[in-house]
């Protein structure tokens, strides 16, 4: 059987670990971004809609959350949908694919002025504003460190994380085919790119689901 390695940051990294570990999997949490909020301000404009497509927007989001809970939320997956309830909001729209999926859902229920709550580094939507309440710092680990990937599959949760983790797999020479992929969407997937010794795409961007689908990757031979 086959560890899993989670690059995911603190503190959903744990939760995909408690996760993997209710399955039987042994994990390693390998962090490759830390997260942290940013200052900002409720724009002075009228929305439908808040669009979560992180889970990290609802968790560094800050007491600018507290002016907008009167908006429904339009989550990308049951993920951002939890981590939405939580900060105390209504969901309206889960979507099951990415963001613009979701922005589709919400043009469907009468949504057409979407605020998008999310990162710095993003692909902005078109016809959805954005406003940043968090950023993603990339972390570099010592050459080498990136070898405990090998003969492991390897959860990757962004593209951004699946390209940093790939770059870096390759600096570190380990042979792409010795490595097992687990991505949350075919976004993910694509941005990972090839060679690997196998890449399986979750049905839903969702945690719980995307670790389903790593244990079966580390239990299959």
């Amino acid at each position: 059987m086959r560890n899993a390695i989670v690059v995911r940051p603190a503190p959903g990294g744990g939760q995909t670990i408690a996760r993997l570990a209710a399955l039987g999997i042994p994990a390693l949490e390998f962090p490759l971004f830390v997260i942290a909020p940013v200052a900002w301000s409720p724009l002075n404009e009228t929305f439908d809609a808040l669009l979560v497509t992180s889970a990290n927007a609802m968790r560094h989001g800050g007491i600018g959350l507290e002016a907008l809970t009167a908006l429904p939320v339009v989550a990308v997956g049951e993920g951002s949908a939890r981590a939405a309830r939580a900060a105390g909001f209504q969901v309206a729209v889960t979507g099951a694919a990415d963001g613009r999926e979701a922005v589709e859902g919400a043009h469907q229920v009468g949504f057409s002025r979407l605020l998008h709550l999310a990162g710095r580094d993003r692909i902005d939507l078109p016809g959805v504003t954005s406003m940043t309440v968090y950023r993603s710092d990339a972390l570099y680990p010592p050459p080498g460190a990136l070898e405990v990937a090998c003969g492991q599959v390897a959860l990757l949760h962004s593209p951004r994380a699946a390209r940093h983790f790939a770059a870096l797999v390759d600096r570190d020479a380990v042979p792409r085919h010795k490595v097992r992929i687990a991505a949350l969407s075919e976004a993910v997937a694509q941005s990972v790119g090839g060679g690997w010794g196998t890449i399986g795409v979750a049905p839903r961007p969702d945690d719980v689901v995307l670790t389903a689908l790593a244990a079966k990757l580390a239990i299959d031979p």
